[in-house]
């Protein structure tokens, strides 16, 4: 057998599509796993799906999402067209990533004590219960028909809001994103729950309950830090395919795997040091698959929305609009920020004596950011094509432009002031060393 050396590369010549070394690879993992850049690729998605459907080649982008990859899988209900692979398939990683998260906020996260979890958890529930009552208000006044989307604005996209409260708010207190964070995490799960429970059709509850094997059998291997993506893969695989079936929504596997992860560490290393908890490890290693091309590639075959033709007077006096818009902007900001207000008026909760009722304003309109998982309850409740789908997804877009500009009004100025407290802070600090704090008067 011969020895195969590198063959040299000629001075000044640089080959193209070459592999790239391991450092580089792990920058761009690093790169993918940002706040800010998840959130510019998701809205890079939609604004080339939103440009391109409504160009002289919108047909050709209605005909993309529509083609059927795979017609050999009608039996097992997987003849789906590359927007719903997009939506059922591609979506379930991202809440595989979700479940981790939730996972390791409820072990040890701000989920763990259930004081300090409170404000945030009754944040979520009242940022939920409005929106929703708004829709059904606007649906009923306006005599709609469309009062099965009711739990549309009740979500809260975390990538897109981290994302924009990272690129506004690099001088906000930390526990301002914690809040955040803590409330989109209880948020999703509720949503998942919705989702489960309002937006499933025709059950078959023998391929659910056969997902639980597979399911079992991922939790054992992970459990015992066994982490063999070759029978990892195939098991979650098999346990998707099982949900979708069943007719639940398949994201809801992606989500049950993620619970069956660790996430304390555990004993068993190499000189009886602790291993590593799995659920921190897997969420870094699938976050960049996540925000770097599963949600950009839903976001894209999700937001579409072609104008041409529409009559947008009938587009704004739709009720379903008027629901979706109300609830994102004003529903969200009125159930987290009063919620909060009356937990804090009537119990011995309160703020963080490091933000202040402007800071929680600005957070409570970007919670009103829904554009992920809105966009997939609106899917569901409405399907993806026709004029209700449509209006729905102009909606969801609409409302959480206007939720994510009010945001940045308000959160830009609370920087300034942030700002200004940490350059004070810093100036005090190199006069002498010692804060001005502790120095002596006139000193």
């Amino acid at each position: 057998m011969t020895n195969q050396t590198p063959r040299p590369e000629r001075r000044g010549v640089r080959r193209l599509f070459a592999r790239t070394s391991w450092p580089e690879a792990r920058f761009v993992a690093d790169v993918l796993r940002t706040e800010t850049v998840g959130g510019a690729l998701l809205l890079l998605g939609a604004v080339i799906a939103l440009v391109w459907a409504n160009s002289p080649w919108g047909d050709a982008y209605a005909e993309l999402g529509r083609w059927v990859p795979w017609s050999g899988g009608k039996a097992l209900h997987l003849d789906l067209d590359l927007a719903t692979w997009a939506a059922d398939g591609l979506l379930a990683i991202f809440f595989f990533v979700v479940g981790l998260e939730l996972k390791r906020e409820f072990v040890a996260g701000e989920l763990r004590d259930p004081r300090r979890a409170a404000l945030p958890v009754v944040a979520a529930v009242g940022g939920m219960v409005v929106p929703a009552l708004l829709f059904v208000g606007a649906n009923v006044v306006g005599g709609g028909d469309g009062l099965r989307g009711w739990a549309i604005p009740t979500a809260t996209d975390i990538a897109f809001a981290l994302a924009v409260l990272a690129v506004i708010g690099a001088y906000l207190p930390q526990g301002l994103r914690a809040f955040l964070l803590t409330l989109a995490v209880v948020d999703d799960l509720l949503a998942i729950t919705i989702i489960a429970i309002f937006y499933t059709d025709d059950f078959s509850v023998l391929p659910l309950l056969g997902a639980l094997v597979p399911i079992a059998l991922f939790g054992l291997l992970v459990q015992r830090r066994r982490t063999w993506w070759w029978a990892l893969i195939p098991l979650a695989v098999v346990a998707w395919t099982l949900v979708h079936s069943s007719g639940v929504h398949a994201t809801v596997a992606g989500v049950l795997l993620g619970f069956t992860v660790p996430v304390l560490a555990g004993k068993g290393g190499t000189g009886g040091r602790p291993m590593p908890g799995l659920a921190e490890h897997l969420e870094h290693v699938w976050r960049p698959i996540s925000a770097g091309f599963a949600v950009p590639v839903f976001a894209f075959f999700a937001a579409g929305v072609s104008l041409r033709g529409a009559d947008l007077g009938a587009v704004i006096t739709d009720p379903i609009v008027l629901g979706i818009v109300l609830g994102l902007v004003v529903g969200k900001c009125v159930g987290i920020l009063g919620s909060t207000f009356l937990l804090a008026r009537f119990t011995r909760a309160s703020l963080d004596e490091d933000i202040s009722w402007s800071d929680l304003l600005g957070v409570s309109f970007l919670a009103g950011i829904g554009f992920t998982v809105s966009l997939l309850i609106g899917e569901l409740a409405f399907g993806s094509d026709g004029t209700e789908g449509d209006n729905v997804k102009a909606a969801v877009l609409a409302g959480s432009l206007i939720s994510a500009l009010l945001a940045t009004v308000v959160l830009r100025r609370r920087n300034k002031v942030y700002r200004a407290i940490a350059l004070k802070e810093q100036v005090d600090q190199d006069h002498d060393g010692v804060p001005d704090v502790y120095q002596k008067p006139g000193g």
